[in-house]
């Protein structure tokens, strides 16, 4: 903030530094991640769907460290002085993030042994250690072990004609210690095949067939080392893992050729700097000693844990056939306009058509593009892909659009963050089919999620759109919350094509009529609409704001809208995960609430409201208001044109989400959260179970009736 701005939230509120005023980004995570180990906590939550739950926790705190923990640790030993909004130096939120985490980490196991493990054993699923089976089971697992395992394992001694093994990252690995007669204690290392083998491996049905046994594969094979050291006693073993720095950098001199740079940078990943290691509580402070000082870690970034280490590998029992240990399945919704074998450019010509998935179905879009494959009308398609999946039937669709003659463009962005192989396997197949593939930026991530279908008809040549909130991915849109918009209006359909020059060609692009699109738009259009609200709030009395979103830390528009608030503008944001802005603050941010939904499904949306003195306006798109998004990557934001479609959005999306008392978390000013209860006698509103049950009846004349009076009588 400007020190204008400091000025006017002073007086009681002195004691607020400028600094204060913005929360650490890190720490803003952490409080996010805390609310994902929540929902493993959550005894409402089916069974298996809290395992789940716990594997994001462990999979999303690897990434963590691999790219955040890691660029601080960069820092600190660079040097770097210069420090984010709030003030903390590297060195400083390193220490920080320990601090928040260990409890965590400790709740986490907690949650898998005491909570998890006995609830798994009564639905059936029990979670073995190989000491504690009878006689015959071990008989199997060492018949198994001996013929499957026992050939692929391969003990590294480490001693003076054996230099201390490389361990790649994220690798699971034992460390043994043996007493040889003759030269006493040595030390060996042995990496747990995890991916040649599942890491929890099942053992064969007993007497009760609807019961089913597993044990964890270090464990197998700790029990069996004695095979693997034959003439020495196994003194001991524990396991552990290495994360590495795992943020890729591509220097422009070295980037003639972008697919071999990013292929190179990704084989570089699983040798980067060590960043952690995981080890077992169990394990001596001499023999944690050895390894870090061979690793070259220090101890703060030693990080001591009781098994099993790795909780993102528990995601192997989530997919386990049992449905009532999973979310109740339900159908999702498909617009009568968009029903199967409907003419989907015909529906799309008759006015805009939004789709709200999980709970309306993706299907839609994969025939959008199936139709344009097939249509001999349809002379070229052009869209973006950053993170498509394995089975990626939109990119089938594309290839078979080029067998049939049609142009096809595909922009792939080879830089998304642990999905860099993926794309280069597509990238290629999709070259070998014939596609013009472009491969993104590259200083520049191409984040917006774009499709244009050029179709030649009787008045010309239209463009038929699909714009946004997420992936064109088949798996992840049965699983987050996205918005997608199909229009032909002419102004979005030459925005969009002017987008294409930019990201194939060398179009300079400062104007687009319809889009915002970053990086040259989306930040001062956000922050012209924040100033117009407030100007109007200044005259009329009514502004409002609202914004739902994955991240707010940008620190411009944290600014802008604390502006607002201090002005009497009512600003209400929903931000999944990282939130830097400190709401109630009085006299800086007391108009402004923070929420936050996790949930079944992984809140993932991004629209932007402005009351604009009842002449509402809604953005949705891409990006969230962050410096990448808003500075170094390709997004878009787009407007809602259609009245009903853009009525319906607020009154059943944005307003309905802000009511949640079941999901919601309510930031506090001191960066923590803490439950939305429901006021008075009013029932408890689940948001995700309310979407459910009302999916389908948004986006229609009838929605702007009954329940959208009753949201808006709320607010």
């Amino acid at each position: 903030m400007s020190g204008e701005h400091k000025e006017r939230g002073a007086g009681p509120d002195s004691a607020w530094s400028e600094h204060d005023l913005y929360i650490n980004r890190e720490l803003s995570w952490i409080e996010f991640n805390r609310r994902v180990l929540e929902e493993a906590l959550d005894p409402s939550h089916p069974l298996l769907e809290r395992v789940k739950f716990l594997a994001i926790f462990g999979n999303n705190l690897d990434e963590f460290f691999m790219v955040r923990v890691a660029g601080l640790q960069r820092q600190r030993n660079e040097g770097v002085i210069e420090t984010p909004p709030d003030g903390m130096t590297p060195a400083r939120q390193l220490v920080e993030v320990r601090a928040a985490l260990e409890p965590l980490l400790e709740a986490a196991h907690r949650c898998w042994a005491d909570d998890l493990v006995p609830e798994l054993d009564r639905a059936g699923i029990g979670i073995r250690r190989v000491a504690d089976l009878d006689d015959a089971k071990r008989e199997h697992l060492r018949n198994r072990f001996e013929s499957e395992i026992f050939p692929v394992l391969t003990p590294l001694a480490f001693d003076t004609s054996h230099p201390f093994p490389f361990i790649s990252n994220l690798s699971l690995n034992l460390a043994v210690v043996v007493h040889d007669p003759e030269c006493g204690d040595r030390f060996a290392r042995i990496k747990v095949p995890v991916g040649v083998f599942p890491r929890l491996i099942e053992l064969p049905p007993g007497p009760t067939p609807e019961r089913r046994e597993f044990v964890f594969l270090e464990d197998l094979i700790a029990a069996h080392l004695d095979l693997l050291f034959p003439g020495l006693w196994v003194v001991a073993s524990y396991p552990f893992r290495i994360t590495r720095n795992a943020d890729l950098e591509i220097e422009e001199d070295e980037a003639d050729d972008l697919l071999t740079a990013v292929e190179e940078s990704v084989e570089l990943r699983r040798i980067g700097a060590p960043v952690r290691i995981e080890v077992d509580q169990e394990i001596p402070a001499a023999r944690c000693g050895f390894m870090a000082r061979h690793l070259g870690i220090s101890a703060d970034q030693i990080y001591r844990a009781p098994a099993p280490i790795g909780l993102s590998d528990l995601m192997q029992i989530v997919s386990l056939p049992i449905p009532e240990l999973h979310d109740p399945p339900f159908h999702p919704a498909v617009p009568p306009a968009l029903a199967p074998d409907t003419d989907l450019f015909a529906a799309i010509r008759t006015g805009d058509v939004l789709l709200y998935h999980p709970y309306d179905s993706f299907a839609p879009v994969v025939s959008f593009l199936q139709q344009a494959a097939r249509d001999p009308d349809v002379l070229a398609i052009k869209m973006t892909l950053y993170r498509v999946g394995q089975n990626a039937p939109v990119v089938d669709a594309l290839m078979e659009a080029r067998e049939n003659g049609k142009q096809v463009t595909a922009v792939i962005e080879l830089k998304a963050r642990f999905d860099e192989e993926n794309n280069i396997v597509w990238a290629r197949a999709l070259e070998r089919a014939g596609v013009h593939v472009v491969y993104g930026l590259l200083h520049m991530k191409v984040h917006a999620k774009v499709c244009m279908v050029v179709r030649r008809e009787r008045q010309g040549i239209v463009r038929y759109i699909h714009l946004g909130t997420g992936n064109y991915n088949v798996s992840t849109a049965r699983i987050y919350t996205d918005l997608g918009l199909f229009t032909c209006r002419p102004a979005c359909g030459a925005d969009v094509s002017d987008l294409f020059n930019y990201l194939t060609g060398y179009a300079r692009i400062d104007r687009y009529r319809e889009l915002l699109v970053a990086p040259v738009t989306i930040r001062e259009g956000v922050l012209s609409r924040i100033e117009r609200e407030i100007e109007r709030h200044q005259k009329h009395g009514d502004g409002h704001i609202i914004f739902k979103m994955n991240a707010l830390v940008d620190r411009d528009c944290i600014a802008a809208l604390y502006r607002a608030s201090q002005e009497g503008v009512r600003v209400d944001l929903q931000v999944r995960g990282i939130c830097c802005l400190r709401p109630g603050v009085p006299g800086i941010s007391d108009r402004i609430t923070v929420s936050s939904i996790v949930g079944r499904f992984l809140e993932h949306v991004r629209i932007y409201y402005f009351r604009n003195g009842g002449d509402e306006e809604v953005l949705v798109g891409s990006a969230d208001l962050m410096p990448r998004n808003l500075n170094r990557r390709v997004e878009v934001l787009f407007p809602l044109v259609d009245p009903v479609v853009r009525r319906s959005l607020i009154d059943m999306i944005l307003l309905v989400h802000l009511r949640d008392t079941v999901q919601a978390r309510l930031l506090r000013p001191d960066g923590t959260y803490e439950r939305s209860t429901p006021e008075g006698d009013d029932p408890p509103l689940d948001t995700q179970a309310w979407m459910i049950e009302h999916r389908g009846e948004w986006f229609t004349p009838s929605a702007c009736g009954d329940i959208g009076l009753k949201t808006r009588e709320t607010f």
